[in-house]
């Protein structure tokens, strides 16, 4: 269903400013594009999931362990973890440069929040390795996202101008339970606080009388790793591979998703 809405949604996206064109002949804001420097606020949604790795299936990376859920693999469409993201909410301010009369740099702060629930197919939940069938975690997400991007804009064309937009972004969450000494075995999922991501996407600025609103599609990716690994939090007394039925079998987990901004400057 959400594919479905996505997949209408830009379709109207594109068509809208071929409407808007035929439409719309008086020059809005004809001086705005001149300034050096200008300000904004965006609104939006963020549909943020988790790109998921997990160790080597063929016992390179690390031996293969016939009592670990990397042997047998579990039967699905998901290998060990199934990711069910909800819609979520950003806001933030623009501040925007201009360097050339199509290039501006942006630095666009602001907050993102979303939630996902994560549902681990693992085989130790059951065998009685584990001691638990507790195998869902609901990981709430509040995020500080500050990009710094580079818009590339065609020229404008009566009172629209597409332009795409990427560049890298900082990212502290909020919720990331990073120094909580709990762990999975006290139904606790830590993530890391401090991240890196990179950001590309679409938009159209529509000139109006008295301010610019532009849409735009985003994608975002996490650069490092944001699940916490080490031989302390999630780990079992008997030492052997793999030992959380959480978190063993993951390599890397690092945020991926879509968002739309609406943006008023």
């Amino acid at each position: 269903m959400k594919k479905i809405i996505l997949i209408n949604f830009i379709f109207l996206f594109l068509s809208a400013p071929l409407v808007y064109a035929q439409k719309e002949k008086i020059i809005n804001l004809p001086n705005f594009d001149k300034r050096k420097i200008h300000f904004g606020y965006y609104l939006g949604v963020n549909n943020n999931s988790f790109n998921i790795k997990y160790w080597d299936q063929g016992g390179v990376d690390r031996p293969i362990d016939p009592g670990s859920p990397i042997n047998p693999i579990p039967e699905g469409g998901h290998m060990f973890v199934d990711v069910n993201s909800k819609l979520g909410f950003n806001i933030g301010f623009v501040i925007d440069y201009k360097l050339h009369k199509n290039i501006n740099l942006r630095f666009e702060p602001g907050l993102r929040s979303n939630t996902k629930e994560l549902t681990f197919i693992n085989v130790n939940f059951y065998d009685g390795y584990s001691g638990t069938t507790d195998n869902v975690r609901e990981v709430s997400g509040t995020y500080l996202h500050m990009p710094l991007l580079v818009k590339f804009s065609t020229n404008r064309l009566n009172n629209i101008r597409p332009y795409v937009i990427g560049g890298i972004a900082y990212d502290y969450n909020f919720s990331s339970n990073e120094k909580n000494p709990d762990d999975n075995y006290d139904i606790e999922f830590r993530m890391t606080a401090n991240n890196f991501m990179y950001e590309v996407g679409l938009g159209i600025d529509l000139y109006f009388d008295f301010f610019k609103f532009t849409p735009s599609i985003r994608g975002i990716f996490a650069m490092n790793n944001e699940l916490i690994l080490d031989d302390i939090h999630d780990y079992s007394d008997t030492g052997r591979p793999y030992s959380s039925p959480w978190t063993g079998p993951i390599e890397f987990l690092g945020t991926s998703g879509v968002f739309l901004n609406l943006t008023f400057e």
